[in-house]
């Protein structure tokens, strides 16, 4: 099994993912890591915190010469912003000179220091920030080396942004990531992307925010991951799960999920065929997104993630109420993007390739990348 774990606050010191059950062999350079996290900084509409802090990573253990050693990896991504926030983020004891008292509407402020018990909202907002997400992006970049050895490469782009939406195909290939990351939006149609910059310009000038909508693309997925015995075993529901745990996420579908509820039956399966050259079976459409019963087909996975526009403002307007006064009054603002939805891409492929990698672990297993690899083309040559 792959399983991970991220801890840190976003103004800490650092962020910490260890990973665990990689197998040995695999091999890894921190600037795997690095590009990962580079690429989770793309996007127009990013505020000026992204020009500010730098996503230092560094490996602490588990891998040693270029190569993981089958025991847990863990990644340290250092905040170079820490020297400002020392004291009013210090671990000994003490108390912080300016409590937050001002939840913000469609953050976990309230309700988290409802839960916990806190009477400052910065004792939520700092673990409930998207910054936790760079730990995630690092997890997912081992991830997607190890997917990389069986062929598989996952991907993403943005496909609406406010109410400017691209059209539903042509989609990107693995060979045109470097195009949609070039976009400012990182939008495969020009057009579309014309219209998106806009609408992200006309809400910067209210200072106003903007969501959207990310489609993640599986190319080389293979045959019979996850399975169809148990609720919590189907493919399409740990997906559904991994995108929804992403800050701001409202929205998962797979395939064309909430376009084929309104077809009929008959136009709204993929009719299934034999191909000769390859033989092998292949689908006609992907309106499952490549997941049948639980199950990945072999074909393109495709899962899309509904992003909620970002409830902090340049211009805060949103009516909250001060917790010590119980008066009306509008919440506080913290630095912040017009929109994250780019970088929202980056993110949603690093929890594909983290499921698609610890379903492939679960199904062809092996203590080495070899014996991984070769479990795999074992299984293959039988279908």
């Amino acid at each position: 099994m792959l399983r991970y774990l991220t801890a840190g606050e976003s103004h800490g010191p650092a962020l910490v993912v260890v990973v665990e059950g990689l197998p040995a062999g695999l091999p890894l350079t921190i600037d795997v890591v690095a590009d990962e996290l580079a690429r989770r900084r793309l996007g127009y509409g990013r505020g000026p915190r992204q020009r500010f802090e730098q996503d230092e990573a560094e490996f602490l253990g588990g891998v040693r010469h270029g190569r993981t050693l089958g025991s847990p990896v863990s990644v340290i991504i250092r905040n170079s912003e820490w020297p400002k926030w020392e004291e009013e983020m210090a671990a000994a004891p003490g108390a912080t000179a300016k409590p937050l008292h001002q939840p913000r509407p469609g953050h976990a402020d309230l309700v988290g220091m409802q839960k916990y018990g806190f009477t400052d909202a910065r004792d939520v907002l700092e673990r409930a920030s998207a910054r936790e997400t760079a730990a995630r992006v690092a997890a997912g970049a081992l991830a997607k080396a190890l997917l990389s050895h069986l062929g598989t490469e996952v991907i993403s782009h943005v496909i609406q942004m406010g109410d400017a939406r691209a059209p539903g195909e042509p989609r990107p290939t693995p060979a045109d990531l470097a195009r949609v990351d070039e976009s400012p939006v990182r939008c495969f149609d020009p057009a579309a992307e014309e219209r998106m910059v806009a609408a992200v310009k006309a809400a910067a000038k209210d200072g106003d925010s903007l969501g959207g909508v990310v489609e993640v693309l599986g190319y080389g997925v293979p045959v019979a991951l996850g399975s169809h015995v148990h609720w919590d075993r189907k493919i399409d529901g740990l997906l559904a799960q991994a995108l929804m745990s992403i800050q701001a996420i409202k929205g998962v579908e797979i395939g064309d999920g909430f376009e084929v509820a309104g077809r009929r039956g008959s136009a709204a399966h993929d009719e299934i065929f034999w191909d000769d050259a390859a033989s092998d079976y292949t689908r006609g459409s992907t309106l499952a997104g490549g997941v049948e019963g639980g199950i990945t087909t072999g074909g393109l996975l495709v899962a899309r993630a509904a992003m909620k526009p970002l409830a902090t403002l340049n211009r805060p307007t949103l009516r909250t109420v001060d917790t010590e006064t119980k008066e009306s009054t509008v919440s506080f603002k913290e630095r912040t993007d017009v929109t994250a939805v780019p970088a929202c891409g980056v993110i949603a492929e690093t929890m594909v390739s983290l499921v698609l990698a610890g379903e492939a672990l679960r199904k062809f297993g092996g203590d080495s990348l070899d014996e991984f690899v070769r479990n795999h083309r074992a299984f293959a040559a039988t279908l």
